[in-house]
C-alpha cells in the first residue's frame, strides 16, 4: 500500500463569518445570559425603593476679608485653585462636618426608626450611611461646589443638603476665627519676649557708652563698617587721605613733565616749554630772536658778512640766543625744584595718613563692642516694631467680616420626581451588558472548546484531507431511499473515495473513530448502501465484535455471523445474509465467546479478507473505537484503506490526533477524514457541501405534476427485491 501523502497545512485566517458562526452556534448561551442579566436588572430596578435628590450650590473662596485691611495684598493668591477645591470636597465629607449634621438633624434617632432598629444608631454607622447618600462635585471649572443629597423622603434630602452647607459655612468661619486668635496670642507672647530682650540690650549699650566715653553727638551720628562712629580720627584720616591722593597726582604730573623735558634737544625743548609751561619772558625773548634773525637775513642779502651792520646784528642775535638758553635752563631747574617740593609735601601727607590710620584702628577696636551692641539693638527694635504692626493687622483682620468664604447661592429644595433608580438607564444597561457578557461568554467557551469545528481545523491538525461532510439526523438510507437529501452527502464521499483509490484491487475499507458515538457504524452502513445503489457488489461486515449495531439497521438477527465462521462453526455461505438491496450483502458479527477475544488477529481473518476481496467489488468493515480496544488497530492494518470519522464538536483535537497516529503506527492506509453530525442550518461553512443539493431536491419534490426519471423508479422497485449474491 502506498502511504498517504502529507496534506498541505491551510493558512489560518479569521473572517467576519467565523464570528457570526460562533454566535449562531452558541446562540443558546448568549440568549440565556442575555435574558438572565436583563431580567435580573429589570427585577432589581423595580424592587429598589425610589430615591429623591436635592442639590445645594455653594460658592467658596479662600480665606479673605470682605474689605481690604491694613495689608494691601490681602486678596493676593485668591485665584482658582483646583487642588484647593478638591481639599474642600474632602472637608465637606469629613467627620468634622457630617458628625455635626448628624447631631443637628438627630439622624441617629430618625434613621433608627426608619430601619426599625431599637434605640439609636451608632454615629459611625450613621456617618457611613450619610456619606453614601451625598455626592459632592465641582460645577464645571468654577469655584462653585454642588452638594447633592439622596433620600427616600424628598424633604429629608433637602434638609440634609442645606444642613451640610450651613455646617460647612460655619466651620470655615470658625476655623478662620480660631486660627486668627491663636496667631494673635502667639504673636503677643513673642512680642513680650522681644520687649524684654530690647530692654536688656539697651542697658548694655548705655553701659558701654559710659565706659568708652562716647558723646551723644558721636552716638547719634552714623557709624562706619569698622564701627568707628563719628570720632575725629576717621574724619581727619579721610581728609588727609584725600589731600595725599591729590598731591600724589600733582607730583606724578610734574615728575612726568620734568622727565620728558630733560630728554629733548634745545629746539624741541623750546617748543615743548612754550606749550607745557608758558613763560612771558621766554615769549618776549623768542620774539626778539625772531626779529633779529629776520633782520640779519635781510642784511646778508644786501651786504657782506664783514659789514658793520651785519656784525652788529650777529652779536645781538648771539646775545639773545644766550638769554633764551639761560631762560630754558632756568625753567627746567625751576620745574625740578617744584618736583622736589611736591615730593616732600607728599611724604609729609603720607606720614600723616599712617598716623591717623593707626589711631583710627585703635579707636575702632576699643569701641567695636558698643557699635555692635547698638546695631543689635536697632535690629531688635525693628523686629519689635514689625511684630507690633503685625498684631495690629491681625486684630483688625479678625474684626472684619468674612461672609464670602462660603456663600450659599442656591439652597436645596424638595424635588418632585425621583432620580433613583433610573429605570430606563438601568434596563438599557442591563440589556447591553447582558448582550456583551453573553457574546463574551460564547467566545470564551468557543476558545476553551478544542474539539473539531471546521474543515480547516481537521486539515491543520491532522494533516489529512476531508473526504466527506455528513449532516445531522442521518438515518438509514435503505429507509430514506436513494432520493433522500442525505444520500447526496454519501455520494460525495463515495466519489472522493473512488478518486483517492490508488489501485482498483484495493477494495477493502474500514472506518474507525477515536471515541465512541462518533457515527462510524451509520457512516459505513450508508456508504455501503450508496456503493450498492451504484450497481457494485458490496459486502458490509460488522466486525465490531464487542458492541455490534449494524444488524439493527438491517433489522436482522445477530445469532450467527463472523465469529462463527472464524471459529469454523459455520461456512461463509451460511453466515452471509442478503438484504433488501440486491447488490448489498451483510455479514453480522455473531456472538463473541469470552475465550475468543483475539479472533480478528487470526490467520483465518486474513484469509477471509482475501477471499472476500475476490468475491465482491467492495468490502466494508465496521470497527470499534480505536482508542478503546485493539480490534480497530488490527482491522486498520489488515484492510486496504482506512477512513477516520470525527464527530463535529464532540471530542478534543488531541484525541483525534492520537487516533490518526495510531492508524499510521499500525501501517494503516489513511485515505482521509469524514466529518459527521454537521449542523447545516447553523453553520454556513458547510452549506456548500449539501445546501444546493437540498434546495434542488426540495424544489424537485414540490413539482407535483412532474414525473420522476424512469431509472429512479426502477431503482426503487429493485430496492424491494431480495437476492442472494452468487459465489
Amino acid at each position: 500500500m502506498e502511504p498517504n501523502k502529507t496534506f498541505a497545512q491551510a493558512e489560518v485566517k479569521l473572517h467576519f463569518l467565523d464570528y457570526w458562526r460562533i454566535i449562531r452556534i452558541r446562540n443558546t448561551v448568549i440568549l440565556a445570559v442575555f435574558l438572565l442579566v436583563a431580567l435580573t436588572t429589570t427585577l432589581v430596578t423595580f424592587i429598589l425603593p425610589e430615591s429623591y435628590s436635592s442639590t445645594v450650590r455653594i460658592k467658596v473662596e479662600k480665606d479673605a476679608p470682605d474689605v481690604e485691611g491694613i495689608e494691601f495684598n490681602a486678596r493676593a493668591g485668591l485665584g482658582f485653585d483646583p487642588y484647593w477645591i478638591q481639599d474642600q470636597f474632602e472637608t465637606i465629607q469629613s467627620k468634622s462636618i457630617l458628625y455635626q449634621v448628624i447631631t443637628n438633624l438627630s439622624l441617629n434617632k430618625r434613621w433608627a426608626e426608619k430601619f426599625k432598629e431599637p434605640g439609636e444608631l451608632h454615629t459611625d454607622i450613621t456617618f457611613m450611611l450619610l456619606k453614601n447618600q451625598i455626592d459632592v462635585r465641582q460645577y464645571r471649572n468654577t469655584s462653585v461646589i454642588e452638594i447633592r443629597a439622596f433620600s427616600e423622603d424628598n424633604k429629608e434630602a433637602s434638609q440634609i443638603a442645606n444642613e451640610i452647607a450651613d455646617v460647612y459655612r460655619d466651620y470655615r468661619l470658625n476655623e478662620r476665627l480660631h486660627a486668627s486668635q491663636r496667631g494673635i496670642t502667639t504673636l503677643e507672647q513673642e512680642l513680650e519676649k522681644q520687649n524684654q530682650a530690647v530692654t536688656n540690650k539697651q542697658e548694655l549699650v548705655d553701659d558701654l557708652k559710659l565706659k568708652l566715653g562716647i558723646s551723644d553727638y558721636e552716638a547719634m551720628g552714623p557709624y562706619s563698617s569698622t564701627g568707628s562712629g563719628t570720632t575725629p580720627e576717621p574724619e581727619m584720616l579721610r581728609k588727609v587721605e584725600m589731600q595725599r591722593i591729590e598731591k600724589q597726582a600733582e607730583y606724578k604730573q610734574i615728575e612726568t613733565l620734568y622727565n620728558y623735558l630733560t630728554n629733548l634737544t634745545r629746539a624741541e625743548l623750546k617748543k615743548a616749554v612754550a606749550v607745557a609751561t608758558p613763560d612771558r619772558q621766554l615769549d618776549e625773548l623768542s620774539q626778539q630772536q625772531s626779529l633779529a634773525e629776520q633782520k640779519l637775513a635781510d642784511l646778508i642779502e644786501s651786504y657782506s658778512p664783514e659789514h658793520p651792520d651785519v656784525r652788529r646784528i650777529t652779536r645781538v642775535l648771539a646775545q639773545i640766543n644766550k638769554q633764551v638758553d639761560d631762560r630754558l635752563e632756568g625753567i627746567v631747574k625751576g620745574l625740578e625744584a617744584k618736583k622736589n617740593a611736591e615730593k616732600a609735601h607728599l611724604d609729609e601727607l603720607t606720614g600723616e595718613v599712617k598716623k591717623y590710620r593707626v589711631t583710627d584702628i585703635d579707636t575702632a577696636i576699643k569701641r567695636r563692642p558698643y557699635w555692635q551692641a547698638k546695631r543689635d539693638l536697632e535690629s531688635m527694635q525693628t523686629v519689635r516694631e514689625r511684630m507690633n504692626f503685625r498684631i495690629i493687622q491681625e486684630k483688625v483682620a479678625a474684626r472684619i467680616p468674612k461672609s464670602n468664604v462660603a456663600q450659599i447661592i442656591d439652597p436645596a429644595e424638595p424635588s418632585i420626581k425621583a432620580v433613583r433608580p433610573n429605570k430606563v438607564l438601568n434596563i438599557t444597561l442591563g440589556v447591553i451588558v447582558g448582550l456583551v457578557v453573553g457574546v463574551g461568554l460564547a467566545f470564551f467557551i468557543e476558545y476553551l472548546d478544542t474539539s473539531v469545528k471546521t474543515i480547516d481545523d481537521v486539515e491543520r491538525a491532522l494533516q489529512a484531507p476531508v473526504l466527506g461532510v455528513i449532516p445531522q439526523n442521518v438515518g438509514s438510507l435503505l429507509d430514506e431511499g436513494p432520493d433522500s437529501p442525505h444520500a447526496e452527502a454519501y455520494r460525495v464521499l463515495r466519489t472522493n473515495i473512488l478518486f483517492s483509490q490508488k489501485d482498483p484491487k484495493l477494495n477493502t475499507l474500514t472506518i474507525v473513530s477515536g471515541g465512541a458515538g462518533e457515527g462510524k457504524s451509520t457512516t459505513i452502513f450508508n456508504l455501503a448502501v450508496v456503493f450498492a445503489q451504484n450497481g457494485q457488489r458490496v459486502l458490509l461486515v460488522d466486525s465490531d465484535l464487542r458492541r455490534p449495531s449494524i444488524h439493527k439497521l438491517f433489522k436482522v438477527s445477530n445469532a450467527i455471523g463472523l465469529t462463527y465462521y472464524l471459529l469454523k462453526q459455520n461456512t461463509l455461505e451460511e453466515v452471509i445474509q442478503t438484504t433488501a438491496l440486491p447488490t448489498l450483502d451483510f455479514l453480522p458479527s455473531g456472538k463473541l465467546p469470552s475465550s475468543s477475544m483475539g479472533v480478528l488477529s487470526s490467520n483465518q481473518m486474513k484469509e477471509l479478507i482475501r477471499d472476500l476481496k475476490r468475491r465482491y467489488d467492495w468490502v466494508f468493515f465496521d470497527s470499534p473505537p480505536i482508542m478503546g480496544v485493539s480490534d480497530a488497530s488490527i482491522l486498520a492494518s489488515e484492510v486496504d484503506m482506512v477512513m477516520q470519522v470525527i464527530q463535529y464538536r464532540r471530542y478534543p483535537q488531541p484525541m483525534t490526533i492520537r487516533a490518526k497516529q495510531m492508524i499510521e503506527k499500525v501501517g494503516g492506509n489513511l485515505l482521509g477524514i469524514v466529518l459527521n453530525n454537521i449542523s447545516m442550518a447553523s453553520d454556513e461553512n458547510y452549506y456548500y457541501y449539501s445546501g444546493y443539493y437540498y434546495d434542488y431536491y426540495s424544489k424537485h419534490d414540490d413539482d407535483e405534476g412532474e414525473e420522476k426519471p424512469a431509472e429512479k423508479k426502477g431503482a426503487k422497485e429493485e430496492a424491494k427485491v431480495e437476492i442472494k449474491p452468487k459465489y
